[in-house]
């Protein structure tokens, strides 16, 4: 665990020394000066709009950190040449893989944190309430599926460049949040081969949207049952683990040259 924890270390220290942090003070600048605008155009009694589109945002600016620092790690240390030394340790592929994870996933969930500080801080200086509760479950939920968006973009990063692995895992996510829940709905669902092959999808695929709570913390319906929390939870968890050991099993006999990869 200690190595794990120390690989971790290694990430938030390289993102420090890129001055990657000015990245998320950007977003930060961009959530703040939409959210305050809004009052601008009349909608500043109107605090529902704040949460939605700062809920919004915060979702893209999560999704989008997650898939940028995650897809590079492991590439880049192949280009620099740095993973050589760092196999020639006692460190298992697995260690590494985790600790990438771990690393990239916690820099991720701090970033958001500070998002949803800012959208809950901008409601109730406009006047607005804020489902306490409800919003903590959110950010759970939303910390657990940025988790399994990490682990999909460092899976992919084991075999391609960090803009092959970047850009399928947003393939992967547009299909997750805007295909797969549709579906059922779909009229060819049933239909011969065309039905199969979406209901296959419909199974393997993994199903984000039971991770977005933003239409309970905006319309103010209140948390959903902690049971259900718990099981949505575990279900992230779960997905963690599988595209983990996928990674692992598609670089433990991964071989290497210097300059090999261009991340």
């Amino acid at each position: 665990m200690l190595k794990i924890r120390t690989i971790a270390a290694a990430v938030w220290l390289e993102i420090l020394r890129k001055k990657d942090l000015y990245v998320l003070l950007v977003l930060l600048s961009v959530l703040l000066i939409t959210l305050v605008s809004l009052n601008i155009f009349g909608l500043g009694g109107m605090t529902r709009y704040i949460k939605d589109i700062g809920l919004l945002l915060a979702w893209i600016f999560g999704l989008v950190l997650a898939i940028h620092i995650s897809s590079r790690e492991l590439p880049q240390e192949e280009t620099s040449g740095t993973i050589f030394p760092l196999l020639a340790r006692p460190i298992t592929h697995a260690e590494i893989i985790i600790g990438k994870w771990l690393g990239t996933w916690s820099i991720v969930v701090v970033a958001t944190l500070c998002f949803y500080i800012l959208v809950t801080g901008v409601t109730i200086g406009m006047g607005g309430a804020i489902n306490v509760l409800a919003t903590v479950q959110g950010f759970i939920l939303h910390a657990t599926l940025l988790g399994v968006i990490s682990a999909i973009a460092l899976a992919f990063s084991t075999r391609l460049n960090s803009d092959a692995a970047a850009t399928l895992s947003f393939v992967i996510c547009g299909v997750s949040f805007l295909v797969v829940p549709r579906i059922p709905n779909l009229p060819v669902h049933q239909q011969g081969f065309s039905g199969n092959a979406l209901l296959f999808l419909y199974n393997i695929l993994p199903h984000f949207e039971i991770f977005d709570m933003r239409k309970r913390i905006v319309h103010d319906y209140g948390p959903m049952p902690t049971t259900v929390c718990a099981l949505v939870v575990l279900y992230g968890i779960v997905l963690i683990a599988l595209t983990l050991f996928v990674a692992f099993l598609l670089y433990r006999k991964k071989r290497f040259s210097r300059g090999a990869i261009q991340g």
